[in-house]
This record gives structure tokens, C-alpha cells and sequence, in this order.
């Protein structure tokens, strides 16, 4: 395992630097960088996770390459190899701690909405349910338990913050800010794919509750962008021990979402530091989902 990457440095122009990735130009394409970065309520905590950068990248690369037959992404390739970095980067750049946690891609103008499904009552979608017996203006039955399957899956997007709360959005709100036949696209683009992954993960012993994805512009063609179904960006549980009616064992961030609830945290930055045997653990799972899906 390599060493942790919290940040980089590389002599190129620096385009972002957000809660996980840093984004560098390379000519005509985006050299993005998985850090080991992890963040949480929105911020970034001090901590790294060894091998996160690694999963985050090699699963996004799987994904975009099993569901570009659903809709375009703007992967040209993963760095795995020295030959990749020859091929893709400047002299001079080449930084060993690149391979497996990088990627080039087409330069897209992005979208700044964050389009979230969720198949399953939990999270953010069960605390306003429990409040107004609906989850984001979405009616659903009376009586739904803690983790229990929605009748269909619903689309629930958010504003894109960097930095900061995201912010829920109505479909309405989506359609007066990118026009209905783009709004109603990526709508279906977006049930389309996590229908997909859930049947794909389904037969690998998790259930994605929920996911986000992101999408950009290619001339004037909607693509897929930045991660995609991994376990910062979706909601993994395990199938053999999924059980209505309680909390579920998750293969994402969550053990970190439920260690910073009890630690007191007011949810603003700056985060505390998380414990060796909550970062071990997250480790582990992070590997999990990687080897579970991919091998």
C-alpha cells in the first residue's frame, strides 16, 4: 500500500481542489487525482484513509466502463501503469503515487447539481419522513420502517457545494435552471443507472440504498462525470445482513458519519480527528466494496 496522500503538488495548472480530488489540466484533457482525503457533513476532516484514493479511482473507471452503454462519460483512461503515465502526462509530472488513483478525462462544462437516488429509507430521506410522512415532496406510503425499500426508486437532487451544505432542490427547481428536456434526461439517465448497479450489486451481496451522480457538457451532449457508485458518493449494505426495522452495516462513510455524532461535533469545520480503530475499520470496508465488485 502506498503511502497516504492528503494533498498534491504538481507542476501543472491546478484547476480545483475539492473535498476529495484535486483536478489538474493536461493539455486538452483533466488529470483528476483521488486523494486519500475523506470528508463528512460536508467538511473535510484531518485524517486520510490508506487506500481510499485507490478504491475511489479503480471503481469509478469500472463503472464508467460498465455503464457507458447507458449514457457517455468523459473517462479517455485510468493511470495504471508507467506506460499510462508516459502516454497521458508532461515530462516531469510522472509522480509514482499517481498510478491507481488518477484518471484522464474529457473536459466538460459541469452541472452544478448533485442528482441523488434512493432506493431505500435511510439517511437524510428517513429524517424528513419521520418529520412530514414525505421525503423531499416525494408522497410515499404511510408506515415505512427504518431501511425499508420505497416502492420505486426517487430522484432527490441537491445543490453542489464544494464547501458548505448542499441544499435539496425540486425537480421543478431543476427544470428552471437547465430547461425540462435536459431536467427530464438526466432524470432518467439517472434511475436507469442506479436501476443497473442495484441489480449488478445485488448479485454481489450489497444493496446500494442510495447514490449521486454527477453530469457535465460535451458539445451540447449530457455525459457522466466526476466518481461514480462508489463508497463516498453511495450508500453500500450488506445483503446477507440486511433487516428491515433497524440501522444497517455500511460499506461507506457512515461508521465515520456515526462516530462524529456521538463525538459532539457541531458539524462545522474545522472536524475532529477520527480514532486509529474508526480508520482501520473504514479502510477495511473501503477494500471490501472494491474487491467484492471488481474481482
Amino acid at each position: 500500500m502506498s503511502d497516504i496522500i492528503l494533498s498534491t503538488n504538481l507542476p501543472l495548472t491546478l484547476l480545483a481542489r475539492g473535498k476529495v480530488r484535486d483536478i489538474y489540466e493536461v493539455g486538452d484533457y483533466l488529470l483528476i487525482v483521488a486523494t486519500d482525503r475523506i470528508s463528512a457533513f460536508d467538511a473535510v476532516l484531518p485524517d486520510g484513509i490508506p487506500g481510499k484514493g485507490h478504491v475511489l479511482n479503480q471503481l469509478s473507471g469500472f463503472w464508467f466502463k460498465k455503464t457507458n452503454k447507458i449514457i457517455p462519460n468523459h473517462l479517455v483512461a485510468t493511470l495504471d501503469s508507467p506506460d499510462d503515465l508516459k502516454k497521458y502526462l508532461p515530462e516531469g509530472t510522472r509522480a509514482e503515487y499517481l498510478l491507481g488513483r488518477s484518471m484522464i478525462t474529457r473536459k466538460a462544462e459541469k452541472i452544478p447539481i448533485e442528482f441523488v437516488v434512493r432506493g431505500y429509507l435511510a439517511g437524510s430521506a428517513r429524517s424528513e419522513y419521520q418529520k412530514t410522512g414525505s421525503i423531499f415532496g416525494y408522497s410515499v406510503p404511510p408506515g415505512l420502517k427504518n431501511s425499508e425499500r420505497l416502492p420505486t426508486p426517487i430522484l432527490t437532487p441537491t445543490t453542489k457545494a464544494e464547501f458548505g451544505h448542499d441544499q435539496p432542490l425540486k425537480i421543478s427547481d431543476v427544470e428552471e435552471i437547465l430547461g425540462q428536456k435536459l431536467a427530464k434526461y438526466i432524470e432518467e439517465k439517472s434511475l436507469e443507472l442506479y436501476q443497473f448497479a442495484h441489480e449488478f450489486c445485488m448479485d454481489r451481496g450489497f444493496i446500494i440504498a442510495d447514490t449521486k451522480f454527477e453530469f457535465g457538457i460535451i458539445d451540447d451532449e449530457c455525459i457522466l462525470i466526476d466518481e461514480l457508485l462508489t463508497p463516498d458518493s453511495s450508500r453500500f449494505w450488506d445483503l446477507s445482513s440486511y433487516q428491515v426495522g433497524r440501522p444497517q452495516d455500511s460499506f461507506d462513510k457512515q461508521p465515520v458519519r456515526d462516530w462524529l455524532e456521538k463525538s459532539g461535533w457541531n458539524k462545522e469545520p474545522p472536524a475532529p480527528p477520527l480514532p486509529p480503530e474508526v480508520i482501520k475499520e473504514l479502510a477495511r470496508r473501503y477494500q471490501l466494496v472494491s474487491q467484492r465488485l471488481i474481482s
